[in-house]
Formats: C-alpha cells, sequence, structure tokens
C-alpha cells in the first residue's frame, strides 16, 4: 500500500511534492515554477515558500520596515476606465467588465501579480496522484450580499452553467477536460453533422455542503489557476432566477456592494456594511469614471487630479507619466500580446503557402521596437511566453524574403498580393502601429497589407468571423490556458475557426505532465504545430504600464489588468 504524506496539520501532501523539492535542490526547477506547482498541488503559499526558503538556504528573520506607512481606512479611489454592461460574468470578453463586478462577486482561488495561485473562496484544495480528480474545500462562514450562506450549491451551479452551451462562455474551452463532444443534431452547409460541447455527466459532484469534486476526463495541473480566470467568479445559486443581471441584481461575497452603474458613464461601488468574510478593505468607496476610449483623455484627468489611477497607460504616454509631479508610473511583465490571426477556412487563408509566406517576412524584435518601444518581449508565432512556465524555446525565427517570395509563387501570387486586416483601438495606439510596422515588412515580398481601422464596438462584432483581424489578447499565469481558450478545436474563442486533432491531443498531453522538463517537451511539440500551420502572425508580447496618484499606496499592477484593491488606501 502507497504511504500517504501528511504535513504537521494531518493534510494530505500530493506525492509529487518530495519530488518537486528535489529538483528545487537539484537546480532543474527554478523557485518560481516551485512555488507554482507547490501551491497549484494544494501547498499553502506560505508554506510554500518556506521550504523554498529551507532549500534555497535563503531564510530570513522577517523584520518591519523602518519607514513604513500605516494604512489608513477611508476614502474614494477613483479610476479611469471604460464601464461597459457586465450582465453575466460567466460571459466577460474584456477585463474591465470584471474589475467592476471582482469587487462583489469573487472567485474560488486568487492569483496574485506574482502569478502564485491561493485559495479564496475555496479555502484548500487536493488533487489526486493522476491529476484528474480535483476536491475543493470551500470556505465556511462566507455570506452572500443578500444574507444566503455561500456553499457546494453555488459552485456546483456555476460550473454547471459555465459548460452548458446555451450559456456560450469561454469557459466550455478552459475546463475542456469536463466536457464531451456531442452532436447537436443540427448539419452544416455540406451535411455534416454540426458537434458540440456538453459537460460530462457527473463531472462536478457536490460531496457536502462545503466540499465539491471535479472528475475530469483527463489530467490537468491548471484546475486553480483556471479558476481565477476572468469569467469564472462566482455568482449566486439562483442568479439565473432571479434575472441573470449582475448589474442590476448585485448580489455577490465581496466587501463591496453596487451602489450605481451606467454604462459609458460610471460605476460606483460601496463598503457592504456587514461584517466581511475576509480582511475589511481599507476604501469605503471605489468610483470607476469612463472617459472614452481616447486614453489621452484618461491622462489629462489624471494630470488634473480628477483621478487616482488609471486602467493602463499607452506605451507612447510614458514619458508623459514621468513628468507628472504627483503622478507614479507602475509596469508589469506579462504574456499580454497581439495576433494577426487568419481563418484558414475562408480565402485566401485557406493557402498554407500564403500563411506562411507572410511569417517569412517578419522581423519580430524590429516590430516590438517600432510599435511598443521594445518594452516587452518579440513574438514566436505560438502565442506562448517565454514567462509561461512550461514555455520551450524552438530555433529561432528569421526573415527570409526569398523563402517569402518562393511560397507566394507557390500559392499562386507570383506577381503580389493585396490583403485586409481588421484593426482595432481596445488596448491602445500599439495595435495600429504593428500592423503598420507589419505592412512594411511585408511589403518587400509583394504582400500589399491594408489597414481596416475600426471602432472598438465594431471590430467585437466582428472580431470572430472575419477572415483576417489584429486581436489583443490578454495575460493568463499560463500558456495552456490560453491555447485551450483560442486554438483548441470547436470552443467559444476560437477565433481562427483552428481545428487540429493533433493539436489538441498534444496539449492535452502537456497540460497533464508535472515534471517541467517532461512538460516543456511536450510544450515544444504544440509550439511547433501552431508555427507550422501558421494560424497567427504574432509580433510581440509586451509589458503593460499603468499610473497612479502618489497618494495611492498598496497598489501593484497585475499583469492581466486586475484590479485588486482590498489592500489599497489613500495617504
Amino acid at each position: 500500500m502507497k504511504k500517504v504524506l501528511k504535513d504537521a496539520n494531518g493534510k494530505r501532501i500530493h506525492p509529487y511534492v518530495p519530488e518537486l523539492c528535489e529538483q528545487l535542490r537539484e537546480g532543474k526547477v527554478d523557485r518560481r515554477e516551485f512555488l507554482r506547482t507547490a501551491t497549484l498541488l494544494g501547498v499553502s503559499a506560505g508554506a510554500a515558500y518556506g521550504m523554498a526558503g529551507k532549500i534555497m538556504g535563503t531564510e530570513m528573520v522577517s523584520r518591519p520596515a523602518e519607514a513604513a506607512e500605516t494604512p489608513k481606512m477611508g476614502g474614494s479611489l477613483k479610476v479611469s476606465m471604460q464601464v461597459q454592461e457586465m450582465t453575466d460574468p460567466a460571459t466577460y470578453d474584456w477585463t474591465q467588465k470584471s474589475n467592476v463586478a471582482r469587487h462583489m462577486t469573487e472567485y474560488l482561488t486568487f492569483t496574485g501579480p506574482d502569478n502564485i495561485t491561493r485559495p479564496y473562496l475555496a479555502e484548500g484544495w487536493e488533487a489526486s496522484d493522476d491529476l484528474k480528480t480535483w476536491t475543493l474545500n470551500l470556505r465556511k462562514g462566507v455570506k452572500w450580499s443578500n444574507g444566503d450562506d455561500f456553499g457546494a450549491d453555488d459552485v456546483v451551479h456555476n460550473f454547471t452553467r459555465w459548460l452548458d452551451p446555451k450559456v456560450g462562455s469561454s469557459n466550455v474551452g478552459l475546463f475542456a477536460s469536463m466536457v464531451d463532444e456531442v452532436d447537436t443534431g443540427k448539419k452544416d452547409d455540406k451535411g455534416n453533422a454540426v458537434m458540440g460541447k456538453r459537460m460530462t455527466e457527473g463531472a462536478v459532484e457536490k460531496i457536502d455542503e462545503h466540499t465539491v469534486r471535479l472528475n475530469l476526463n483527463s489530467a490537468l495541473l491548471a484546475i486553480p489557476e483556471n479558476l481565477y480566470n476572468y469569467p469564472t467568479a462566482i455568482v449566486h445559486r439562483r442568479f439565473d432566477e432571479e434575472g441573470g443581471d449582475i448589474s442590476k441584481n448585485p448580489v455577490g461575497t465581496g466587501p463591496y456592494m453596487l451602489s450605481e452603474f451606467q454604462v459609458g458613464e460610471k460605476a460606483t461601488l460601496k463598503r457592504r456594511p456587514e461584517k466581511y468574510w475576509g480582511d475589511a478593505p481599507y476604501l469605503d468607496e471605489i468610483r470607476y469614471i469612463d472617459h472614452g476610449e481616447d486614453r489621452s483623455a484618461w491622462l489629462a484627468a489624471l494630470a488634473s487630479k480628477q483621478v487616482d489611477a488609471l486602467f493602463e497607460v499607452d506605451v507612447t504616454q510614458i514619458d508623459v507619466v514621468e513628468r507628472l509631479p504627483h503622478a507614479v508610473l507602475h509596469q508589469a511583465v506579462t504574456a499580454q500580446t497581439g495576433v494577426a490571426r487568419m481563418q484558414r477556412t475562408q480565402a485566401p487563408f485557406d493557402n498554407i503557402n500564403l500563411r506562411r509566406a507572410m511569417m517569412a517576412c517578419m522581423d519580430h524584435q524590429k516590430l516590438l521596437d517600432l510599435a511598443h518601444r521594445g518594452k516587452g518581449a518579440p513574438g514566436e508565432n505560438h502565442h506562448v511566453a517565454q514567462i509561461h512556465p512550461e514555455y520551450a524555446k524552438l530555433p529561432a525565427l528569421k526573415q527570409d524574403y526569398d523563402l517569402a517570395k518562393k511560397l507566394l509563387n507557390d500559392a499562386g501570387y507570383s506577381n503580389g498580393v493585396t490583403l485586409s486586416v481588421n484593426v482595432g483601438n481596445a488596448t491602445g495606439a500599439w495595435e495600429t502601429d504593428t500592423m503598420q510596422a507589419l505592412k512594411q515588412q511585408l511589403a518587400p515580398s509583394g504582400i500589399n497589407l491594408e489597414l481596416n481601422k475600426m471602432p472598438s464596438a465594431q471590430y467585437w462584432e466582428v472580431w470572430d468571423k472575419a477572415p483576417f483581424s489584429f486581436t489583443g489578447w490578454t495575460h493568463r499565469p499560463l500558456g495552456v490556458m490560453v491555447l485551450n481558450l483560442a486554438y483548441r478545436s470547436g470552443v467559444p474563442w476560437n477565433e481562427s475557426a483552428y481545428a487540429n486533432p493533433e493539436f489538441d491531443k498534444a496539449l492535452d498531453v502537456a497540460s497533464a505532465l508535472l515534471d517541467v522538463e517532461e512538460r516543456r517537451k511536450a510544450m515544444a511539440k504544440v509550439e511547433k504545430i501552431l508555427q507550422d500551420d501558421a494560424i497567427i502572425a504574432q509580433p510581440l508580447w509586451r509589458a503593460i504600464f499603468t499610473a497612479t496618484n502618489k497618494r495611492v499606496k498598496g497598489f501593484t499592477k497585475h499583469p492581466t489588468n486586475y484590479d485588486q484593491f482590498n489592500k489599497v488606501w489613500l495617504a
């Protein structure tokens, strides 16, 4: 019989943790990867940091900061950010929607700016040895703002609706290991059965009032991190019965309640008067003010002290912020990116030689320098960032116009071709600047790229339908998370209409591996498939910036642009 390892409190320790400790000791994994994996396997963040300190010989006596300021209670934090509709958290497609909602609707887990995932509404979890069974231990004593107790019924309800195709949640891709492919009973234009995805029977199971078990079809390490993706906010079990609109019926477990909300204008959250289950936040009020899409208006509001913080600062505005005497610039290293994605189901992008010709024209470092002032890292056309723990380094991509011209000729365009790409302005001027730089690089091969610049609202109406578009994607702590969301066959956010069973299978394998070296080998295959299929021209990874008034204390920029204000206070 296999011996069950337990910690000092009698809690089971996943059998891979001792192996992980040995890998850290031998230098096979770094400290960041150790902390991330240990916490995913159910080790508390404090215990994981303690293990790392002992192994690396870096234990230190904690001393209070000599000049630490004492946080003050009270005050209203004013933030310039677009105020968008936020009906159903399960269908959120913008971080801004979740930033208003996250102060009242919370998550089972919490991933900090350090990319370490910690317990939240789930006070802990256990993963089976094979990573196919996850037991979530829910926090007791949590009250919804309507007075109801939070419990297992709420969590089961959320998983059930996330994976219901009628809801249309992107979580179907994130939790692909909990769904089956089924015949929808519909036929396509050619008479073939239209397949869909539906939650596997028994995939989520209520054990008792504060315990929920997830039964997966395939092993998955990323379950805790998936639970802090912005469309996984936990809503009340009667959410649908009571209108299915969080802005009109703002029931949540968080420390704030929504007091006013007007799309395109403002959103105000006030601290709940009753006792909150967690540490009480310092701020009395959070006010979001919508200054439109023009980021110069956001900056002007900060400069004139109309607001205390901005959602984001464009890379072109850094110098201006640094000249403001009362402002502080904040930066985060991220996996934020943009992909010029092509739908290979639509002409002319059904021709792989045309797609590959475009890739051969790219000099990724120059694109980064031209479009984002070199702030970030060059892309590699596979949507896995160097900062992702499972990233595998492939041979460097090189610009090759001779190859591009040959491929273009093989594609039937010996006299060149004109292509049109849709470009929005959702995340700043860098989107247009990037495509303008790509246009310059494509020209010598005979590819003429025309930019169809569109307002954000118009862009997002067609983002998953147009044959060629440049889409901004936000940061996720794992590469496999975005790959499951964006490139797995048949998932809602698969904007390129990519469907490759070999890729899906390779992604399943990589998602299940605990050993970091084996996982990187598996990810090398995943990345190479995407590169070879030439679905996306990915120019760069970008650093992101924001700015606050100096009186804003305790703020750290989150790489996913999540507003985490529970520890923020005003001097």
